[in-house]
């Protein structure tokens, strides 16, 4: 059998090692460190914003965050449908209650029509939520000339989930600096990793403040261990900060390979209307972290037909996220709709393909010979 070819595996440079080294050098093996500090330096240089937290994952910054806005047992917080369930399980974990906003076509992206929707029927009840996370999706930007908007006219403060979208923009500005809150993953598929890891970014630094606060156990300034407050063990360890900061030095590279490999598949697609491009919006540039095309099933070939033939082949491949609001575990939650449920159906006909940065063009072109030979083409195997 061929070499296994992953979804989005780490891709690792020259520089994480020498950090990690200092790290051992310096005996900073624990969480905090120079590293820690460096990184959320850098992080929040890159983004624009005054400043940075390193945590233990993205889901710990959006609950941390979630926190410091107020959200509590009861509380409403509306959130992005088509996403990874690390969006939404932090406002469960405040005993919170979400509630599921639809995509629009343009960007798959938080819908404004579905969001103004959901602001209506909550303001009719004289409800309003604590909060709105709004993600970022694929690596592409929300279209937050329009979803900001709203939140303000209704003076619900925002979170930014760019989990998957570290170096993207929207019109010029880096994404994670728009809301109150930006939140990053650093996740092992994610556009740069350091194994596990996440950051919270804003330009509230006393927020930040309370934050760092929180994710240190609470721990109060006194030489003996005083707790005055619940806190959480979220810190990111300097080893592994070590990792970002090598990584982040080849953001731009990953970003640009990942690009080619959007634009290859793009360019082997282009005859087969029955496979169509996740959209790429004018008002932003992502960081293509994940191709993801859809296909139109009147064609007689199944999503699940092209999942089954890369699985044959040892190619790794997944379906669009499941939307929030089809979950088993969310099923009692409200969800306001586009013009229709524009998240359910990309779930029933998207594909996630491998996107790996150190992906080979020969490893490419075998992913784009099975899925084309799914539609049954005799031309197969031209150069990408």
């Amino acid at each position: 059998m061929q070499k296994r070819i992953y979804l989005s595996p780490p891709h690792m440079g020259s520089e994480e090692l020498n950090y990690i080294h200092e790290a051992f050098d310096s005996n900073w093996v624990a969480p905090l460190g120079p590293n820690v500090e460096t990184f959320e330096k850098e992080v929040a240089e890159y983004t624009g914003t005054k400043g940075a937290v390193a945590l233990s994952a993205g889901t710990a910054a959006i609950h941390l965050a979630l926190k410091y806005v107020g959200v509590a047992e009861g509380d409403y917080v509306f959130c992005s449908s088509l996403t990874f369930a690390a969006s939404c399980n932090p406002i469960v974990y405040e005993k919170a209650i979400p509630v599921f906003i639809d995509s629009e076509p343009d960007s798959w992206n938080m819908s404004p029509i579905a969001l103004e929707k959901a602001f209506e029927a909550f303001n009719k009840k004289n409800a309003r939520p604590k909060a709105v996370v709004i993600v970022d999706l694929y690596g592409q930007s929300a279209d937050m000339d329009k979803l900001l908007p709203i939140c303000k006219k209704y003076r619900v403060p925002v979170i930014e989930d760019s989990a998957e979208a570290l170096g993207s923009s929207y019109k010029g500005k880096a994404n994670g600096a728009f809301g109150q809150f930006g939140i990053f993953s650093f996740n092992g598929n994610k556009i740069i990793t350091t194994s596990g890891g996440g950051m919270v970014v804003s330009d509230d630094l006393d927020a930040l403040k309370k934050i760092k606060f929180w994710a240190t156990q609470a721990r109060e300034p006194y030489r003996h261990y005083e707790h005055k407050e619940i806190g959480y063990n979220y810190r990111m360890s300097n080893i592994v900060a070590g990792i970002g900061r090598g990584q982040l030095k080849v953001l731009k590279e990953r970003i640009k390979r990942k690009k080619e490999i959007y634009n290859n598949y793009k360019k082997a697609f282009y005859e087969y209307p029955q496979i169509k491009m996740m959209p790429i919006a004018d008002f932003g540039e992502p960081n293509y972290w994940l191709t993801v095309i859809t296909i139109d099933t009147s064609s007689g070939v199944e999503p699940e037909d092209i999942l089954l033939k890369l699985e044959e082949n040892n190619i790794e491949s997944r379906p669009v996220w499941k939307p929030m609001h089809l979950q088993p575990v969310f099923r009692d939650c409200e969800f306001f709709e586009h013009e229709e449920d524009i998240a359910a159906k990309l779930f029933e006909r998207g594909i996630c393909l491998p996107s790996g940065t150190a992906m080979t063009d020969e490893e490419q072109q075998r992913v784009i010979n099975i899925i084309v030979g799914c539609f049954n083409k005799k031309e197969l195997g031209k150069p990408i």
